[in-house]
């Protein structure tokens, strides 16, 4: 199937090319169940991923470098052409590299399913409050490189499916395991009762250090946003509140950042751990 039409463009006044003319009315695409990737990088893993592309728009420069890709996609995809000066009167975007596309959104995956297909022990994350496309991205970019099993996102965050969000992420949304849960604390409560470890990502005079928490076992970390933090609410479905030390004066890091070193201490336990059993 791969390219079903390819198609010269002189205007982008037309509705078949309307996702690409409302890049920032992020709500009307998700009603819609379609992204928008808007980076180069970012469409290339696209296209070598298992989602569904319905169109590309390109300048003739980046079809002729983009053409394998297209034509070894299992689906018919509809390739409109455009003149880079023409790309770049998108209201709202100015256009850097001369390559957009569209994909469906894939179905919500079902939670238990997730959870029972990943391995032991369980590494998760989950997100609370977080409004920023650019580091809801940035955060599943940590999850993805650091190996967790599934992100959960919050009923109170962005969609990680926003224009920014997948451009924050480099793309690595389609390959890491994520679900939108209805209800955070109900989700957490849950986790705990499979013998999950749920622990908050808070700074607090009573918190635990993170280099002295045990990250071995089945756990899931919890962020907030800088500001505000985790709700009364999603601290109390926690085990325990962790922080990061740092001096008097810094009281807290952009969460992408905190999400980053949380993940990577993680992963160094579980690395050293699995080095002494096999020893």
């Amino acid at each position: 199937m791969a390219i079903a039409e390819i198609i010269q463009v002189q205007s982008l006044d037309v509705p078949e090319l309307a996702f690409y003319q409302t890049l920032r009315r992020v709500e009307e695409h998700e009603q819609a169940g379609v992204l928008v990737a808007t980076n180069v990088k970012v469409i290339k893993r696209l296209l070598a991923s298992r989602y569904t592309v319905i169109s590309a728009l390109v300048t003739p420069a980046w079809l002729a470098k983009l053409e394998a890709q297209l034509l070894a996609r299992p689906e018919a995809i509809r390739v409109y052409v455009a003149e880079k000066e023409l790309l770049e009167t998108i209201t709202g975007y100015q256009m850097h590299q001369g390559a957009l596309a569209v994909a469906k959104i894939p179905p919500r995956p079902d939670f238990e399913t997730l959870l029972a297909n990943a391995p032991r022990p369980r590494l998760l994350a989950a997100v609370e409050g977080i409004a920023s496309a650019e580091n809801l991205g940035s955060i599943v970019r940590c999850c993805a490189a650091f190996g967790v099993h599934c992100l959960i996102v919050g009923e109170t965050c962005g969609s990680p499916f926003q224009r920014r969000a997948v451009s924050g992420a480099m793309g690595t949304t389609f390959e890491q395991p994520l679900v939108q849960v209805p209800n955070l604390v109900e989700t957490l409560a849950h986790l705990r009762a499979q013998g999950v470890r749920c622990l908050a990502a808070h700074p607090r005079a009573d918190a635990k250090k993170l280099a002295e928490v045990d990250l071995r076992g089945d756990c899931c970390l919890i962020f907030g946003a800088e500001g505000p933090g985790l709700t009364p609410a999603v601290l109390a479905a926690c085990d325990d509140m962790v922080e990061i030390p740092m001096p008097s004066y810094m009281n807290s890091l952009n969460v992408a950042v905190a999400t980053g070193i949380f993940l990577y201490e993680a992963t160094r336990q579980r690395a050293e751990n699995k080095q002494a059993v096999d020893l």
